[in-house]
């Protein structure tokens, strides 16, 4: 079951391409939690998970997870990748990831 969705555009020579993410419902698995998600890049979704010890903490790691993901690929590398009029992408990042942060999310998260 999806929990949470967002709507990234990725701009590309051949047009603008929503990019959505989808964050599913944290599920045990032999004791612990996972919480999965998708990237649904244009060419090809990009399926993970992050695992923790309470569905609350795989929720958390799933979106850091997902904002380190997002600011590590080539599409915002090359600065392709926008989500509304925010400065960023609107998700947390881990510790030793923060330097990347940019605009909005570096003032806010």
């Amino acid at each position: 079951m999806i929990i949470a969705s967002r709507i990234l555009k990725l701009t590309l020579s051949t047009g603008s391409h929503e990019v959505r993410i989808d964050i599913f419902k944290p599920s045990q698995n032999n004791g612990d939690w996972i919480c999965n998600y998708v990237i649904n890049w244009p060419d090809k979704p990009w399926e993970s998970f992050a695992g923790g010890h309470d569905s609350m903490q795989a929720l958390f790691s799933a979106l850091q997870k997902i904002g380190f993901e997002l600011y590590a690929s080539e599409a915002n590398k090359s600065e392709q990748l926008a989500w509304d009029n925010w400065k960023g992408f609107g998700f947390p990042v881990p510790a030793n990831a923060r330097d990347l942060l940019v605009g909005d999310d570096a003032k806010f998260l």
